[in-house]
């Protein structure tokens, strides 16, 4: 047997994963607004498998910034590159697609933009505002880690403590930051990461407003250990993070890490109930569930 058709089997989705085709009257109309306004959103762009659900109820999770990531990780079908120039009117627009649709709880991410002194934290900052100009929509924002290009601050891991301040004082009613992975694999999936870093960040925000509801996620299937998974949920209550998702990663393409475990739903529900008695006050678990799946239950635990 030959290596690739080794890979093929061993790549097969167990039976529990089904994806629905996009349709419905409110996945067209989200549709048309991201086309109208020239924006972008994770969920196309990373290929998301609930695109279809969350679209279809309305909801998004709008990508600023661009589309090309500074960044190359393992298992992200974003693109990466050179990115264009910043769109000084894209906080406007988001706005408006978010008034339109007529959305009560909105993610906001980007792609990684370390060639921005500031990390694009101002872009986020105007979002939020924006938003909350001309809606009663809550915000999540979902950051990156606000690192610069500049060699020895990013050797180093240099956390960017102006451009989180930035973020943070633009109150969103969730600041995410996802750790990814373990820490044993993290340097293999997220080179451009570090694993001390994203929880320096975490960490920082609660620092500088206490009150700050703060979320991370992490992706199953790298060849983790249940000890390592119970680690890294640990390390996240241990810098006082409140929600958590957990998911199945899901290989983009063959040029992406290879999935080394598919975990079944039972064995999500059993890390849900181990993260609710870890102190978290909501956990997201299950092979579909990504960062931003159905965060607008996070709505009537804000408003609790």
């Amino acid at each position: 047997m030959s290596e690739l058709l080794q890979v093929k089997i061993k790549q097969k989705k167990p039976e529990w994963f089904r994806i629905k085709l996009p349709s419905g009257e409110k996945y067209n109309l989200i549709k048309k607004l991201v086309q109208t306004n020239r924006l972008h959103t994770i969920c196309e762009e990373a290929k998301c498998p609930n695109l279809s659900e969350c679209w279809s109820h309305g909801t998004a999770t709008f990508l600023i910034l661009g589309d090309v990531c500074t960044r190359w990780c393992g298992y992200c079908n974003v693109k990466t590159g050179k990115p264009g120039h910043v769109d000084l009117e894209e906080p406007k627009k988001v706005a408006d697609a978010v008034k339109k649709l007529n959305l009560k709880y909105v993610v906001i991410t980007s792609v990684t933009r370390d060639d921005l002194e500031d990390g694009g934290s101002y872009i986020y900052a105007e979002t939020v505002k924006e938003i909350k100009k001309a809606t009663n929509c809550s915000v999540e924002l979902l950051i990156p880690d606000f690192k610069t290009m500049s060699g020895k601050i990013l050797k180093e891991g240099y956390l960017n403590i102006d451009a989180l301040k930035a973020v943070v004082y633009a109150k969103p009613d969730v600041l995410a930051h996802n750790i990814e992975a373990v820490q044993r694999v993290f340097s293999r999936v997220r080179p451009g990461g570090n694993y001390e870093v994203s929880l320096e960040l975490l960490r920082k925000v609660k620092e500088i407003n206490p009150k700050m509801p703060t979320k991370s996620s992490i992706i199953l299937g790298f060849d983790e250990t249940l000890e390592e998974i119970k680690q890294t949920m640990n390390d996240l209550r241990d810098n006082k993070v409140d929600f958590l998702s957990l998911g199945q990663y899901l290989r983009p393409s063959m040029r992406h890490v290879n999935i080394e475990k598919f975990y079944s739903p039972e064995e999500f529900n059993k890390l849900a109930k181990i993260g609710l008695e870890m102190g978290f006050r909501h956990v997201e678990a299950g092979p579909l569930v990504r960062s931003s799946y159905r965060a607008d239950k996070l709505n009537a635990l804000l408003k609790a």
